[in-house]
Order: C-alpha cells, then structure tokens, then sequence
C-alpha cells in the first residue's frame, strides 16, 4: 500500500478542518478516534459476553472486569452514526461523553466536549464521524491496535501542523525510541514528570510487547501542568489499555511534586528547555538539589535534580535537555554539572542531531542519569561497575529528512539501535557484544580526561573527529547540520560573554 491507511485517513481529516485552527482541532477529531475506540471494544466483548448465558449483558461491572469500559446506549457509536447528519449532532456527541465519563471513573474529566459549540462547522464533526465509521472494525486484536496507530499518527501530524507549540505535548518519535531502547524499561515503576500526550507510556509498551515481555510488569506515573495536553494523556493511555497514576499538576512539577517519597525504576522526560518560569526563589533549600540549588532563571538542572532524587536505588533516567546543559557556566550551573559528575550521577551524554523537534531546529541531547554505577542488571545480565567513567555519544550526524520535509528530521531504526547497542555493550551487557570507542561517535571518558574538559559535556570534545571522508550526505543536509553546529557555537559565545560581563560588572 503507497500510503498507510493512518496517513490516508489523517489526510481526510485534515482537509475537513479548513481554517480551523489545529491545536483546537486536534481534540475534535482525536476525541472521536476515541470515542469510536471504546464504543468498538465495548460492542466486540458485548457479543462475546451474548454467547455466555451467565452474564448480564447490561452489567457495567463484567466489562470493567475485562477492562473494557462501560459504554451507555446512547453513547454507542452506531447511535451518533445514525443520526451523523442530525442538527444537533455536536451537542449528541458532547452528551456521548458525559455519559462515558460518568460511568466510568477513570475517564473523569477527561473527554473533550467541544463539538456543540456555535462556532463549530456541524459538517466537520458529520465528516469526521461518517469517515470513522467506514472504518471496519470487527473487534479483533489487530483492530484495536489499529486504532492505537491512527491515534498515534494523528498526535504526532498534529504536532507538526502547530510546529512549536506542537512540542509541548508531544515529544518527537524519534527522541522517545532512542531512550526507550536505551533504558528498556520492562518492569518496575516509570514515572515521566511531564508527560505530555504519553508518548513515553506507550513506546514503553510497544517495547515490552516486541520482546514477548508483560505490559503487566510495569506501573506508570506521571505528571503533565497542561489539562488539555492532560486530557489527551489520559484517553492515549485507555487506547493502549494502560491504566497508571497519571496527575494533572496546574502547579507544575517542580513546585509541586505529587509523588515526593516514591522513587522509580524507570524515569523518563522530556521537561521544556531553559523555563525560567518555575517558581525557583520557592525552592532553594528544597531537598532534591543534592548537587546544588539551581539557579531561579533556568530550571534544567532543577529537571535532572528531580529526575535523579526520584530514582529507586538501582533506577535509571533519561531527560532531554537543550545542549546548553552540557556546558554552560551560568549562574553555578557549572557547579552543579561538576558535582553531578563527581557524584556519579551521570551515566552517558548523547548529542542528536538538529531538526529533530517540530518548528524548531533547536539541537538537542539526552542525559541518562543512574543512582548506582557500581551494580545493577539488564536482561538478566550483571552491569560492570561504570564508577568513575561516562559514556559520551555524538548522534548529530545521524538522522534523514523525513519524506515529503525539508525541515524535520528522523533518526532510522538502525541508528536507534547503534545508540542502544553502544550504550548497552558499555555497561557490560554481553549480549550487545563488546564495547570499542569509534572516533567521531562514540568514547568511554573516566574521571581526570572529562576534568581536564573543565567537567563540559560535549560528546564531541571527547569522541574527536573521526575519519575523513564523503560520506555521501546530500549538501543541503550537511549544510543544515553544520548551520546547527555553527549556531550552537555562537549560543555558547554569547553565554561565556554574559558570564564575562557579570563578573566584569561584580568587580566594578
């Protein structure tokens, strides 16, 4: 098939929105994706359950037990579809959602109720409905995770169409495999602090699933300040069947932190870069700055703090940072870099590549923080003890333009698995093979070399050049990345100027 039947139906979908706007038009057509999700589950266990003459069809409590949710009659999608062109179909499906809600607790304020709104075109949501609806669902597995992939396509066309805003409720797929691979979390505790649309839950999943592992085995947490972005969270999850303790925190993390006495096995983030908006000046004696007190204008190094305070005694972290972190001087963020480093808090650095990021080519890297370098296994596997060394990746040469984009970009599914598996044979895991440094992209760093480096974490001061010669890289892909490169240089220019010029004016 030329065009998956996800890209087909979001191009559908897209075309009816006309001059909507699409961050208000997502929760339209991502509410029906789920409204016809729960109503096909909810009719496929109905007639399973009809070949049982000891169960009452009409029993909300046997469908929870299957953990089906309870769909009322007149919130059946057949319903809405019969009456798709009816002149009150907006507020029938506004009324759809209550009833869903109400009946299962779960769901509490999560469904969107926008379709009954006046200056809502009823033609879009009779399109959208009447399209959904020639969708052939027969209630078997492979539905249902079609349904899961529409959904999942359409967060992430969405986030492209709303470019930078995009990124605050969805973080690049890309991004996600790359840390999901790397981390594996296949049981235990994962807690994401910020976690947007739920990405990460559900790669986490996805991850399981492919290795014949139990999404059972895991239990997720998290937090998202966004209640749209929350609500969004909430019915991705109930898609996939994922049922966590997922909170929506107006407050934001940071300042309150719903979970302060629980440490997981598993945490991953993808927290809003260099906010200076998170009430630091409240915080400064609070207990998760083991490394030092961040500064009130920059929360990164309060996102790494936290991430590391929550993890369980063997966990590991994974946060994505703008490359700022990784050498910025600025208000005793060097500090806070040197003890994280000294303290062994800090297991590897990744560098990616620019363009990754929906509206921004903004360059980006991953820090994967361990609460204990000295023990731990994967897989079964006992790690060696990595005390005292960090593992440095440089990924900015890695990654394609995505079909039919000149300004997004993708990483390939061998080079996720070139990371994973570097980082994995690293930590001693025998079944990633042996562990070599390759000059230009990967090196092994101890204690006295990354001191010499005045504790800055560029992968690239470490892992040297690497071997000259044409790679084949289209010129204007190279000259991009070299344009990241160059911008990136300048960023930390003018952050030593400021630096300069501060303690210049302290002697004055």
């Amino acid at each position: 098939m030329a065009d998956s039947i996800e890209k087909t139906l979001f191009a559908a979908a897209d075309k009816m929105r006309g001059a909507m706007d699409p961050g208000e038009y997502k929760h339209v057509a991502l509410g029906l994706i789920f409204l016809r999700y729960v109503s096909a589950a909810f009719e496929a266990k109905r007639a399973e359950f009809a070949k049982d003459e000891y169960i009452d069809l009409e029993d909300p409590e046997e469908y929870a037990a299957e953990n089906i949710f309870w769909v009322p009659e007149k919130a059946r999608w057949s319903r809405l579809a019969a009456n798709a062109k009816a002149n009150d179909i907006g507020v029938q499906v506004d009324d759809a959602m209550r009833e869903i809600e109400k009946s299962n607790t779960t769901l509490k304020d999560a469904l969107p109720k926008v379709y009954g709104k006046a200056d809502l075109d009823r033609s879009i949501v009779t399109g959208l409905i009447e399209m959904f609806t020639n969708l052939e669902l027969h209630g078997t597995r492979s539905d249902f995770d079609l349904i899961g992939r529409i959904y999942e396509y359409f967060i992430g066309e969405f986030a492209t169409s709303e470019g930078k805003r995009g990124g605050e409720f969805y973080t690049p797929q890309s991004i996600v495999s790359v840390m999901v691979e790397m981390m594996e979390p296949t049981h235990g505790r994962v807690y994401d602090p910020c976690c947007g649309s739920g990405g990460f839950f559900v790669q986490s999943e996805k991850f399981i699933s492919a290795h014949q592992g139990r999404v059972d085995d895991i239990a997720v947490y998290g937090q998202e300040r966004n209640p749209a972005t929350f609500r969004l969270a909430r019915m991705n999850l109930a898609i996939r069947g994922i049922f966590g303790d997922i909170r929506w925190n107006p407050e934001g993390t940071l300042l309150k932190n719903a979970f302060p006495d629980d440490r997981f096995e598993f945490i991953l983030a993808n927290p809003p870069f260099n906010s200076s908006d998170w009430s630091g000046e409240m915080l400064r004696e609070d207990q998760r700055w083991a490394f030092g007190a961040p500064p009130v204008g920059n929360a990164n190094f309060a996102w790494m703090a936290h991430t590391h305070h929550h993890l369980s005694a063997n966990g590991i972290g994974g946060v994505v940072m703008a490359n700022g972190s990784m050498s910025s001087m600025q208000s005793g963020e060097g500090d806070i870099r040197r003890a994280m480093v000294k303290g062994d808090a800090v297991d590897a650095v990744v560098a990616l590549p620019g363009q990754l990021f929906f509206g921004t080519q903004i360059p980006a890297c991953i820090w994967i923080l361990a609460k204990d370098k000295s023990n731990g296994t994967a897989n079964g596997e006992k790690l060696r003890d990595r005390r005292g060394e960090v593992l440095f990746i440089d990924a900015r040469k890695m990654g394609a333009l995505v079909p039919g984009s000149r300004k997004q970009k993708e990483l390939s599914k061998d080079e996720i698995q070139k990371i994973a598996d570097t980082y994995h044979a690293w930590r001693g895991e025998t079944s990633a093979g042996m562990y070599v440094d390759e000059a230009g992209f990967c090196a092994s760093a101890e204690m006295d070399e990354i001191e010499k480096h005045n504790f800055v974490m560029t992968p690239g001061r470490y892992v040297g050049a690497g071997a000259v010669e044409d790679d084949g890289e289209p010129f204007e892909e190279k000259f991009e990345r070299l344009m990241g490169d160059l911008r990136e240089q300048f960023a930390e220019g003018r952050r030593l100027e400021g630096e300069i010029e501060a303690k210049l004016g302290a002697l004055v």
